[in-house]
């Protein structure tokens, strides 16, 4: 009994001294707070899911991930602060951040810092373009760029609005005027010229001014280059003072917080986006997932939960969680996802994405019939 207590207490012993289980740190940055904040919420949803799932399955390289979330309200300064934060906590990978004006600062720190990025809504083409002007190869996206977003909403203004007046308006941001201005250039190719360019605050929650302009303009088709907060405020307002133009948005008015704010005024309203990826038959299984836990991804939701997805997947064939190790795994290969098949091209951008146009009708948004 003495012997079997002893070799008890010696194993015990030993066990102790045995180190914890590593883990594998990662990170979702985005707006937790602030204007934004309902698309930061997609984006912890779509992450946390991802881990769940990668560590129910066996983990990375055998480790369990964890995953801690960083909050820098689309605000280019707090988003360098949590860049720093995740480098000093020694995470790996991250997947943010959402606004482009974030994302890019941040990605200068996440080189110096070996930490691999993968942002699954930061759609201006600077991100990539600049890193890989830099050397920077551990950039990646999982949507697309301004430019293929701007190119579709021109094209369907062209076809559907050729000779409207048109007023370009963005919100100043990385994103909005990336949007608002290649559309511009779009539109201008196809030999429409328009109207009113102008720019606005996205903190701005009175536009009767700039409401009045394009009265006086006789605006038939308003160009939002800026995030559905404002989006909704402008649209709400625009119709308690007759204004009755035509507004097209890009995918920054992609939840339902959009038609929560601007009420039956969001009827009616156009935006591009890719196709939904909740909408796909082969998600069905996910989603459900996701609903059975009183959330409905919306958005960006099952595009980081892809970044997150992807990420492992190329870490555990490379055997790694280097970036550099990871990012040329990344590049060389096809990967299955929740929102389609992605494969990489050279700058970190997915190739041949795909925007749809949508409809606002009832708090929910629909794809366009194509004729």
């Amino acid at each position: 009994m003495k012997r079997t207590l002893g070799a008890l207490a010696v194993a015990a012993i030993a066990m102790m001294a045995q180190p914890a289980l590593a883990q594998i740190k990662i990170g979702v940055v985005g707006p937790i707070t602030g204007q934004y904040a309902a698309f930061g919420e997609q984006m912890v949803k779509g992450a946390t899911m991802a881990v769940d799932e990668i560590n129910a399955a066996g983990g990375v390289l055998g480790q369990k991930v964890e995953l801690l979330t960083g909050d820098d309200a689309c605000d280019p300064k707090q988003a360098t602060a949590v860049a720093n934060k995740m480098v000093s906590d020694k995470v790996v990978f991250v997947a943010g951040h959402f606004c482009s004006g974030s994302s890019i600062p941040a990605s200068d720190i996440y080189k110096e810092g070996k930490v691999l990025q993968i942002t699954p809504a930061s759609t201006n083409p600077k991100l990539t373009d600049d890193a890989a002007g830099k050397g920077n190869t551990t950039v990646f996206r999982t949507c697309g760029r301004d430019d293929v977003q701007g190119a579709t909403v021109g094209a369907y203004i062209l076809k559907n609005f050729k000779n409207a007046k048109v007023a370009i308006l963005h919100d100043k941001s990385p994103y909005g005027k990336g949007v608002a201005d290649e559309t511009k250039k779009a539109i201008n190719k196809g030999g429409l010229k328009e109207a009113m360019y102008e720019a606005y605050n996205d903190t701005d929650k009175d536009f009767t001014a700039l409401i009045n302009k394009m009265k006086q303009a006789k605006i038939d088709v308003i160009v939002l280059g800026g995030y559905h907060t404002a989006g909704a405020l402008m649209i709400k307002q625009a119709r308690e003072q007759g204004l009755t133009a035509q507004m097209m948005g890009f995918d920054s008015l992609e939840t339902a917080e959009f038609s929560q704010l601007g009420g039956a005024a969001t009827n009616g309203v156009l935006m591009s986006f890719p196709p939904k990826a909740e909408d796909d038959p082969k998600n069905a299984a996910l989603v459900k997932k996701f609903r059975d836990a009183k959330y409905n991804p919306e958005g960006y939701t099952l595009f980081t939960y892809a970044a997150v997805k992807v990420w492992a997947d190329a870490a555990n064939k490379a055997k790694s969680t280097d970036p550099a190790a990871i990012a040329k795994v990344l590049r060389s290969g096809k990967f299955d996802s929740a929102v389609g098949v992605l494969e990489f091209d050279q700058k970190g951008d997915i190739k041949n994405p795909v925007y749809d146009i949508y409809v606002w009708k009832d708090g929910k948004s629909s794809p366009m019939a194509k004729k």
